[in-house]
This record gives structure tokens, sequence and C-alpha cells, in this order.
């Protein structure tokens, strides 16, 4: 395992069939179909692999299944022996599934599918659409190493133990079966290790799969790998896929930096004790945001892989190479700023000579009594709370800086451009890119064309403005953030998808992965 101690993300997809049409799981009767012209929820399969045997999942949580006559069903809420299926990898990176109970070939178009077929005609093969979202850290299996937008070499090198930066975001776009691998700059990676501003035939890759890893087949057929000393990433001579050639996607967490009252970055530059007293945004003053699925606590991770961690008397150091209960951190948002509880209860704050302690009971009031304490511990940690006048001590400002360009996606689908007006539409299938600016606190979002994100009168999310307008960004929970317009209402996306902001609460609806 990396040390940036991540799982990969599960493999989730869309299978097109030879008409184009995507394998769909109705809910009503747990009934399949082929008809569906685009990728969303219903579309998406969840690959579970046991060896070489796969049983794909639907998002109801049933499997399919077929039994020894080609019966196609997808009711089954458990794996059996009729939901077994072999993957039978085509040259053009197609798959044929095949039953490994009754060996027949599961294909077919609309209502009339089969698993029946005793050969592969083009009638039994899928195209595989991967439905993760399409930023993430790409992980070279063989070299456990991350990779990263090496501007200055013009490459993309896999180097990197940890994911730092925004220079290890790829952003992964499909387009006709095909997969182009994007930096951060707006670059695509070429076949021989180049990059360039053009999506060309060199830059499209077939996704193959191998042992639950993902392999990129160029057009000449050969395999994208790290390279040479730096790993830059280029097609070698393999036409087949080894452990050199596979690949792990996994998820991109965010990476901020942090601003005290005293308008100092906090940085971990003076040794292991947290301190706000830096001007400069570097690696020393950025951290990891892991969020804890089931509390919702986070850890603050550096770029070394240390953890913050309460210590003695509400001190905060990086010490921790693991994660315990003092290492996690509740974030309340506060609009433009935010403040962290340390596992003892108290508010982090900032001392004078910028030292971050958790000593506050209250944000914006720290303990104002320094009557006589009855233990020697509490002594201290009265003598600590006396230094913090009331105030701001306890509010950070956030900065996310590992999202410079922004793809959301929610219950209902990706945010888009709607096609026939200035309105954005939060239920589609494809996605727009976004460009996120910090504004102290806050954030303006700009589309393709230059034009900002607005809140009009009706309280829906329009495209086109001429002037920035102020939006706030809320991390509440792992892979997913929520956006608040500047009247505090939430940005929901509604059942016939238009973006609306009137949201009086965190609901599946506001939540969305980025």
């Amino acid at each position: 395992m990396p040390a940036n101690g991540n799982r990969p993300l599960k493999l989730q997809f869309g299978l097109i069939n030879h008409e184009g049409r995507y394998l769909t799981a109705e809910a009503f009767g747990f009934k399949v179909n082929a008809s569906a012209p685009s990728l969303k929820k219903k579309q998406i399969w969840t690959l579970e692999q046991d060896s070489q045997v796969v049983y794909l999942r639907s998002h109801l949580g049933r499997y399919l299944a077929s039994d020894k006559d080609g019966k196609v069903t997808c009711e089954a809420d458990g794996q059996n022996s009729d939901c077994r299926f072999l993957i039978v990898a085509q040259s053009d990176g197609r798959w044929a599934l095949q039953s490994e109970q009754h060996l027949r070939f599961f294909g077919g178009s609309r209502d009339y599918l089969s698993c029946f077929a005793q050969v592969i005609t083009d009638a039994e093969l899928w195209a595989v659409h991967l439905a993760l979202h399409p930023q993430a850290n790409l992980l070279s299996v063989a070299r456990k190493r991350y990779a990263r937008l090496s501007a200055e070499d013009g490459e993309i090198a896999v180097d990197m133990n940890i994911p730092w930066g925004v220079a290890a975001l790829l952003t992964l776009i499909y387009l006709d079966g095909k997969y182009f691998l994007k930096t951060c700059d707006g670059r695509f990676l070429s076949n021989d290790g180049k990059l360039s501003t053009q999506s060309g035939r060199t830059a499209a890759y077939t996704l193959e799969l191998k042992c639950g890893k993902l392999a990129f087949k160029d057009c000449e057929g050969k395999y994208l790998s790290p390279m040479g000393p730096t790993g830059t990433l280029r097609s070698g001579r393999c036409s087949k896929p080894g452990k050199d050639e596979l690949f792990d996607l996994e998820e991109s967490h965010p990476q901020v930096v942090l601003m005290a009252a005293n308008g100092r970055y906090v940085s971990i530059r003076q040794g292991v004790s947290l301190a706000a007293n830096q001007e400069d945004e570097t690696d020393m003053e950025t951290f990891q945001m892991e969020i804890d699925k089931e509390t919702r606590k986070c850890t603050l991770r550096t770029s070394q892989g240390n953890h913050w961690d309460l210590v003695a008397h509400g001190g905060i150091q990086i010490t921790a190479s693991g994660v315990s209960a003092n290492t996690m951190f509740s974030v309340e948002w506060l609009g433009h700023k935010m403040a962290l509880k340390a596992n003892n209860g108290k508010y982090i704050c900032t001392k004078k000579n910028g030292q971050l302690l958790a000593v506050s009971d209250s944000i914006g009031n720290t303990l104002g009594s320094c009557s006589s304490p009855s233990s020697s511990s509490l002594t201290v940690q009265l003598t600590l709370t006396c230094l913090f006048p009331p105030g701001e001590d306890e509010q950070l400002t956030l900065k996310l800086i590992n999202r410079p360009i922004l793809i959301l996606r929610g219950e209902n689908g990706f945010i888009c451009h709607h096609k026939n007006s200035n309105l954005l539409d939060g239920s589609r299938s494809v996605y727009d890119i976004f460009t996120l600016q910090f504004s102290n606190g806050a954030y303006h979002v700009k589309g393709v064309d230059g034009r900002f994100w607005y809140v009009n009168g009706g309280g829906l999310v329009c495209s086109d403005g001429e002037a920035p307008e102020d939006f706030t960004l809320e991390l509440p929970e792992r892979g997913r953030l929520a956006i608040r317009d500047k009247r505090g209402k939430y940005l929901r996306g509604d059942q016939g998808g238009m973006l609306k902001a009137d949201g009086l609460g965190l609901s599946s609806s506001a939540l969305w992965e980025y």
C-alpha cells in the first residue's frame, strides 16, 4: 500500500451495446434492457471480482444473472452460481460476458436481452464507459508511485509517494469509446510521452481491465507504463499488459491551506508544533483533508505523511504517523470561515505567537475564567487560555488548492450548461469543466466562456455573469462538497434537472462529487 493509504476506487461503469445503448436496471420488476442513450444512475454497474469470475451489481444492489435457458434477470440480492460471469476481452477493448455456469454469451438490444449465444458476434459485445468521477489520482501498481504533471519537462512523471498538489490531479475524459488523460494545465498525454493541447489519435487509449487493475492501450496496440528513473509515462514495447502496465485510480482528497486570524498561514516549517506564522503557500503550508465516512470527522495530513495530533494540554503537533481519536477533528463551517474542534471537545485557536492550541470552549469566546484550578494539568490549560482575548482566534480561512478546475456530479448527474438558456442543468450525463477562483474565503465559479455563475431573482443558478459572485464551499463528507450562495442557501439539483439555490439544509440533492 502506498504512503497515501487510499483504497482504489470501486470500478463502476456503463455497458454500451452494438447499437450505442446502455444496459439499464429498471426499478420496476428488476427488469433489464438496453435502451438508454446516456449514462445516468440506472445505467451504472459495479464490478465485484472473485479471481477470474465477476459479478455485476446494479444501482439497486441486485445482481445480473442468467439461467440455463438464457433468460436474463437482475433481482438476485446475493451472489449465486447464475450470477457468475467471465469477461472475454476483445482487441478493441469491448467485453463479451460469458455465463460461467452455462457457457453462453450475453447480448441483444432494447428489451430483447438474452444469454444464450454460443459464439461472439457484434450483438454480444459491450463497450465499457467508466462511471467514476473523472478527476482522480493515478497509481502505478509496479512502482507504487503516483503520476504528476512535470510542467518543466513537458511530461507526466510517476514518482510521487503521496499525490500532492494540483499537479497530481488527472482528468480522465471519455469520448467515442476511447479515453484521454488530461493534466491540470489542460494538456493531453500522447503515446510518445509528450503533452499536447490537442486530443488527437495518439492521445486516445482503450481501457482494459486485468485482475481489477486498469491498463491503457494506445492506437498502435502498445500500453502506457512508467519509463526511466523519473517514471515518464509513455507507451512501451509491450503488446500485452504486465504488472508495469497496470494502474489504480484513487480518489483525490481535498488539499487545503489554512489562514488564521493573524493573516498568516498555518505551517510545519518550525518543527513538530503547528503555528500560523507564514506568508507563503508551499508544501509546508498544505494539508490533505481525509474525511471519515462514518463520523464525518477529518484528519489533516502533511506532505511528509504525518497527521495533526492532539497532545498534552491542548497542543497540536504533527507527530502521528497513523490515525487515532486524537488525530480526528470535527469541522464547523462558518460561511467564509471554518473552525476545528479536537478530541478533547475544545476548539483550536491561535496564540499571539501563531501557535495552535485546542483550548477554547466556543468560537469567538475562549475560557474567560482564570480561577484557581483543582489540578496541575488544569493550571497549565487555564494559563494558556487566558492568553487569548475573546475574538476570532478560533476561526480559520480554508482555501481549496487542488481543484482549480471543477467537475461536479450530483445524485441525478453532472452539472452542465443548459442547451437552450443561460441556466445550469444538474442532471446531465456529460459534464462541463468550470474554473474555481478563491476570493477571501469565498469562491467565484467561471465557465469555459469566461462568464461567471450567479443566482437570479428566481433562485436559479445562471452561468453568463459578467461580474463574479461569491459562493462558499463546505466539505461535509468524504468525496462530496456543498455550495452556498451569498444568502447562505445551498445549491441543489431538482428532479427536473435545474440547479437551484434554495436548499435550507444538507440534503442528498445538495451534495456534489468533485
